[in-house]
């Protein structure tokens, strides 16, 4: 009793300290759009507070609402293309390297970490003319890391799957791989895989391997099914991966097949490969999925929910929303080209067991019960690659516009809070007062707490915006922010 009585005072006298210093040091604007063309643009006390990571061309930056750089890394490599703080404070990014092998937007191949101050601790590459990491990682809570893997099938390899003769022009395709990692002292080591080529159907060819009714399996991809590919050898294009620890799942993103999937890690590799296994008894095969049932003869175009989605994350217990997936639902393919928010409820009886409505349903939900766009002119919010979204603590949702290279936080009601352009581009940082860029494309943000464990102990000092001659116009700091414990 003497112990949780000591313990609520020491909550209370920490959140005391955290809100003087926020009222003491920091100046906050409304608006700043009349003011600036770049960096922040508006700055509201309904953002919440913390600190935005994000990577720009060699760069990686962490900001605080004010716009000013809190730390910075760099590399020698462009984006490949995820980033993330990890709880002790160190950086890890994927990275692009050359590899002519593969015709692919996103592609990396380097995975590295560093600390704090800037100094590489590990790094791994996983690129030759076979394979190659691209687009997305996670880390998981054991220190494994999981990401996504281009392999290449040919020509051959595709018909034999399956693949009708006509839509090989490039004579080959990718297949799309799940590896696991425990990094090592001089590497990694592979500890697990699931591979997309396992989990086929088609319904062209008795003779080839696969066949069987499309939409009678729905726990498999239809290879035959073209999407936004034109048939061209990136069929699938995963540009997300994420993990939920509580539910031992992973949660996958298709631009390609517009659609989001849950497969299940409770398997070992050799399960991950087959249709038995796992805390669900269905080894690596599809336990969910949603956007467009098209894309397993279970719908039309009328029934289609995601067009080149991005971004597919579960929303973290304790959050508004939470347990939920919210998705970056890009618009490209939609009659009129715009990018919205989707928040979805996936429907399941139990500990991860999603179930179809009926035999001939897509999965549901029908419609998402949450969508945000820009009713007034949709066109406004629109990119056709890359963007994400990340429900907040407090229930404000945090957008990456990927293209535009611009972030923007909006509340419950809809209202922007919080505004920026990131001013890195690849002919260098502009100066505040230089048009709206080009270039500056991000793949993705997020915002980290300001109680983030990767802060303790350390003192946390606001240097100049990212932008040449800054403007104090919409926000000024006159001390830092230091978590005590």
């Amino acid at each position: 009793m003497v112990a949780t009585f000591k313990r609520y005072w020491k909550f209370l006298a920490f959140s005391i300290v955290v809100t003087l210093v926020a009222i003491v040091t920091t100046k906050m604007y409304p608006d700043c759009v009349n003011h600036n063309t770049i960096g922040i643009l508006k700055n509201t006390t309904a953002a919440y507070p913390g600190y935005t990571l994000f990577t720009a061309n060699t760069n990686t930056y962490l900001i605080d609402n004010c716009g000013k750089v809190v730390n910075k890394w760099t590399s020698a490599y462009e984006p490949g293309h995820a980033v993330y703080l990890l709880e002790d404070g160190s950086l890890l990014r994927a990275c692009k390297i050359p590899n002519d092998q593969f015709d692919n937007g996103g592609l990396g191949g380097r995975i590295e970490r560093k600390d704090w101050d800037d100094k590489l601790l590990w790094d791994y590459t996983y690129s030759d003319s076979l394979v190659s990491q691209h687009h997305d990682m996670y880390p998981m809570p054991n220190g494994n890391i999981l990401f996504l893997a281009l392999t290449k099938k040919t020509k051959e390899e595709a018909l034999t799957a399956g693949r009708k003769p006509a839509d090989l022009p490039d004579k080959e395709l990718y297949n799309e791989r799940i590896v696991e990692i425990k990094p090592t002292e001089k590497g990694a080591e592979i500890v697990w895989e699931w591979n997309a080529w396992d989990h086929l159907i088609q319904n062209i060819d008795s003779s080839k391997d696969h066949y069987g009714s499309v939409s009678k399996n729905p726990q498999l991809l239809n290879i035959n099914y073209l999407g936004l590919s034109s048939g061209k050898a990136n069929w699938i294009h995963f540009n997300s991966i994420s993990y939920n620890k509580a539910l031992d799942e992973i949660l996958l993103g298709s631009r390609q097949l517009n659609e989001i999937y849950i497969i299940d890690h409770s398997t070992t590799t050799e399960q991950a490969g087959s249709h038995k296994g796992g805390i669900r008894n269905k080894g690596g095969d599809i336990l969910y999925r949603w956007g467009n049932p098209a894309a397993y003869d279970r719908g039309g175009k009328k029934d289609q929910q995601l067009f080149g989605p991005h971004a597919p994350t579960w929303i973290p217990q304790g959050y508004p929303d939470a347990g939920n997936i919210i998705v970056f639902n890009n618009g490209t393919g939609r009659d009129t080209l715009y990018s919205s928010i989707e928040i979805i409820d996936p429907p399941d009886s139990g500990f991860g067991d999603y179930y179809l409505p009926s035999e001939d349903m897509g999965y549901g939900p029908s419609h998402p019960y949450y969508t945000f766009r820009d009713t007034r002119n949709p066109k406004n919010i629109f990119s056709m690659i890359l963007s994400n979204a990340q429900r907040l603590p407090n229930g404000n949702t945090l957008i990456d516009i990927g293209t535009d290279g611009r972030f923007f936080e909006i509340d419950p009601k809809g209202e922007t809070v919080w505004e920026y352009i990131n001013p890195d581009t690849p002919k260098g940082i502009l100066s505040q007062g230089d048009p709206p860029p080009t270039g500056n494309n991000v793949f993705r943000i997020h915002r980290y707490p300001l109680d983030y464990k990767a802060f303790d102990n350390r003192t946390l000092v606001p240097k100049a915006p990212i932008e040449l001659n800054p403007s104090e116009s919409c926000c000024t700091t006159s001390s830092h922010w230091y978590r005590l414990w």
